[in-house]
């Protein structure tokens, strides 16, 4: 730095009369050049000196001058400058415009935030720690929680999370949803209801063009283990006689999805939705001799004994089973608001099977076990366009599978479409664990050529087999053997961390576990039956439909996070019933009136919308008693099929309302001849639901007797060898205490909502909707003035408590069809009197 420029700044006062040619309103700055070329002399001419201001701005700069150097380097303070700025920028790229009015946290997307982030370091990502350190005020931090125990006392995360499980259950993916999700305690388990973020469009966007995940892993497995007549013979005693033959399903290479009733039941007692799965046979096949049930067992005459969980046998005690019987498995899998009352069906099932079995052959002797498998198996639900892509890019499967049918379905299953497999085929598969595979990539669709459907079209049609079903998941000591990982994550990130290009897939081990799965394919949609009607309010709607993976506890996160890479959303409780309710199809247990599950869920709904309702004030709340609404907070079914009194106030059709304490000197309206009747004696009738494929055939016809309608349900449970209804029950009481579920959309603008009341309006007031529906495609100058309806008053119109013939179990807009819609229940009896009202008006 010998040659660097150096600046020496001076202070010259020069005196008035020297005659200088400065001015008395201009400050010099006379630069001198004397003292060489790499000095520059600065002088401060001071001939305002007298002026007091100015006396004192002089006194300013002279103390301000005093700590500076006399010389300046130009180099090194251009460079100590320049590094200063550079700091200055790169401090504001990295922090961003926003870093000024948000903290670290706030500055990530919505699915990276978490909840403790505001006062947890640990819950920011690394590269925004140091931001989050420094704006947290130490002084101001405080523990949170109770005080540590001390080090003899304290306890560790397992027997934490065991603590907090003592009356609830958690899945294995709790705290992973505990961190995106509103969690809620229902059926005994810590589930997730909704998404914290906004979801709910898309949601919907992603079950109908992506692929959405639910886990449900919640839903209770049952296993049945024994030959295989007895166990046809036990689910047809408590299964809908409406679907397909069990026959069909009986191979393994399809799953049956059905309701199951009480034992011999049908159709009271509906319990709720089931899904059946046989055990493939074995290839080699099963030559020996089957004992046979009893076609065609009598009256009934007993039940099984015993009830319980964990492993149930029915065994006679006389004689032990044939040593050349092979028996065979079946998984049944319903909702846990209903294990306690499946698992007792099946029980009594089985029971009253080998009971009519050893009448018939008392040398015959078998067994049938009852395994309670929840907790064993894990259940992810995937729906969407999307879903087989999502599946493909995530799972492996190994190399050593030699089905050629498998293969064949694998390699296809990239340009698959979930809609065009077919319903409840089974895939079992083994896969090689997920996380090697981390971050897994989406399959890109391949569509087939439509001009060679000859060919192409040919190979990626499927058909369901037992040997394409074959899984070691049904291996108990298998899933035994994987119930936990032999490695964690951490010890495959340190074989990660070792590759020599970064991201490559892991090459997979002797070591390294595989995985037996089930893949089967779910379909949400209409009965095809209804689906199909261009006149159904959903007639025109697409399902919905996706994949059933099964694999073992255990590795639920290790899927979880590989499925959900893929840019895959996640679903709650409210998602999963949206999905039912786009799709037009009932969800349990909301939309199944008359059973206990319905019941629980209604009862609690009540209870919070009315204690909501007691806290709001009177001026921000309807009054239910001035509006005369018969039953605010839950559905009064018994009212509505007339099998129970109302106790509700009954308005008039004009609304007006009387005063207290006197008696009106007009004459009530005599009873509608067609309205029901309140059943006083025949006490016992209870509600039930009338469901199934064969329904709309059942009431094709809008004149059908009680004594046809119950001729039909007695054929549909000889179909499933079980006896005619008891003669106690009257064919009139059977018919109108069903209900029947229904399908509604708005003509106009307009939703309903959960609970909304359905209405009967007589012939007139119909006339008059239809006229006033009709005036809008019609010029309204073709209308005479006097009889022109007014839509306005008809809307105006408040029809009494006692035209109510049914409610909304859910109502919304639905946004796939883009109007209101809703699905409900109305009295069978209701449902034929408004098929002969419209054929009357036809």
């Amino acid at each position: 730095m010998a040659d660097a420029r150096t600046i020496s700044v001076q202070e010259t006062v020069t005196s008035t009369g020297s005659g200088s040619s400065l001015t008395k309103n201009q400050r010099n700055i006379v630069a001198s050049s004397s003292a060489g070329p790499s000095k520059t002399v600065i002088q401060f001419d001071c001939t305002y000196s007298r002026t007091p201001f100015y006396r004192g701005a002089i006194s300013m700069v002279r103390l301000a001058m005093q700590g500076l150097p006399a010389s300046i380097d130009v180099e090194r303070f251009t460079e100590v400058r320049l590094f200063r700025c550079l700091i200055v920028a790169v401090t504001n790229d990295c922090l961003g415009a926003e870093s000024s009015t948000h903290r670290a946290w706030q500055t990530l997307p919505r699915h990276l935030r978490r909840r403790a982030a505001s006062h947890d370091v640990r819950r920011v990502p690394v590269r925004l720690r140091d931001k989050a350190r420094a704006e947290m005020d130490a002084n101001k931090r405080r523990l949170l929680g109770r005080p540590k125990r001390g080090k003899a006392n304290q306890i560790t995360h397992t027997e934490d999370y065991l603590k907090r499980q003592r009356d609830k259950s958690w899945l294995e993916t709790h705290i992973w949803h505990a961190k995106r999700a509103e969690m809620q305690n229902i059926w005994g388990y810590r589930l997730a209801v909704t998404p914290t973020e906004k979801a709910f469009r898309p949601s919907h966007r992603a079950s109908m063009h992506g692929s959405i995940l639910h886990d449900a892993s919640y839903y209770a497995t049952i296993e049945l283990k024994g030959p295989q007549p007895f166990l046809q013979a036990t689910l047809e005693r408590c299964c809908d006689p409406q679907d397909s033959p069990m026959t069909r399903y009986i191979t393994g290479g399809r799953a049956c999805d059905t309701h199951v009733y009480k034992h011999a039941s049908y159709p009271f007692a509906l319990l709720g939705p089931m899904m059946i799965i046989w055990q493939p046979s074995s290839p080699e096949g099963n030559s020996s001799r089957i004992p046979e049930p009893p076609a065609r067992p009598g009256k009934e005459k007993g039940k099984g004994k015993g009830k319980g969980k964990g492993k149930e046998k029915q065994v006679d005690d006389s004689a032990s089973p044939e040593p050349n019987v092979s028996p065979r498995v079946v998984w049944v899998r319903c909702h846990p608001a209903i294990f306690e009352d499946v698992f007792e069906s099946l029980q009594t099932s089985a029971s009253y099977v080998l009971e009519q079995s050893k009448k018939k052959d008392p040398q015959v002797h078998v067994e049938i076990e009852i395994v309670d498998l929840r907790g064993c198996i894990n259940a992810f639900e995937i729906m969407g366009p999307k879903s087989s892509q999502v599946i493909k890019g995530a799972l492996s499967p190994v190399e050593m599978d030699d089905r050629k049918d498998v293969k064949k379905f694998w390699g296809s299953l990239t340009g698959l479409q979930s809609d065009s497999i077919p319903r409840g085929m089974v895939i079992g598969l083994k896969v090689l664990d997920p996380r090697l595979k981390f971050p897994p990539k989406n399959a890109k669709p391949h569509y087939p050529d439509v001009a060679q459907p000859s060919t192409q079209l040919s190979q990626a049609f499927h058909f369901p087999t037992a040997l394409t079903a074959q899984s070691e998941i049904w291996d108990e000591e298998k899933r035994g053997s994987l119930k936990k990982p032999k490695y964690k994550k951490k010890d495959l990130d340190d074989r990660r961390s070792k590759n020599l290009v970064p991201g490559t897939p892991l090459n997979p081990l002797r070591q390294d576990d595989r995985i037996p799965i089930l893949l089967i394919q779910r379909s949400v949609e209409q009965c095809p039956s209804t689906s199909s009607s261009s006149k159904s309010p959903s007639g025109n709607v697409q399902g919905i439909y996706g994949w059933t993976l099964l694999f073992p506890a255990g590795w639920a996160m290790a899927f979880l996070s590989s499925l959900l890479y893929t840019g895959t959303r996640f679903a709650g409780q409210r998602e999963r019933m949206k999905q039912f309710f786009e799709a037009g199809v009932r969800g349990f247990p909301n939309d199944y009136p008359a059973v206990a599950a319905y019941d629980i869920v209604t009862n609690d709904r009540a209870e919070q919308e009315k204690a909501r309702w007691e806290r709001t004030p009177p001026a921000k709340k309807p009054n239910y008693e001035k509006l005369g609404t018969r039953s605010p907070w839950r559905a009064d079914w018994g009212v509505v099929l007339g099998l129970e009194k109302s106790t509700a106030t009954q308005t008039s059709r004009s609304g007006g309302q009387g005063e207290e304490g006197l008696v009106s000197t007009q004459r009530e309206n005599l009873p509608d001849s067609d309205a029901m009747r309140v059943d006083e004696e025949g006490s016992d009738l209870q509600p039930w639901l009338l469901r199934g494929s064969q329904v709309s055939t059942m009431l094709s016809n809008a004149f059908i007797t009680p004594a046809q309608f119950l001729g039909g349900i007695n054929k549909l449970r000889e179909k499933n060898h079980m006896t005619s209804l008891d003669m106690s029950l009257s064919a009139e009481d059977v018919m109108r205490s069903g209900l029947l579920m229904v399908r509604a959309k708005m003509v106009r603008r307009g939703a309903p909502t959960d609970m909304a009341n359905i209405y009967k309006m007589d012939d007139p007031e119909a006339r008059k909707w239809i006229k006033t529906f009709e005036k809008q495609s019609q010029n309204a100058a073709n209308w005479d003035e006097s009889s022109k309806p007014n839509e306005h008053e008809l809307g105006e119109i408040k029809p009494p408590q006692t035209t109510i013939i049914g409610y909304v179990t859910t109502g919304d807009v639905s946004l796939s069809r883009g109007e209101g819609f809703a699905i409900g229940a109305i009295p069978v009896v209701q449902y034929l009197a408004l098929r002969k009202q419209a054929l009357s008006e036809d």
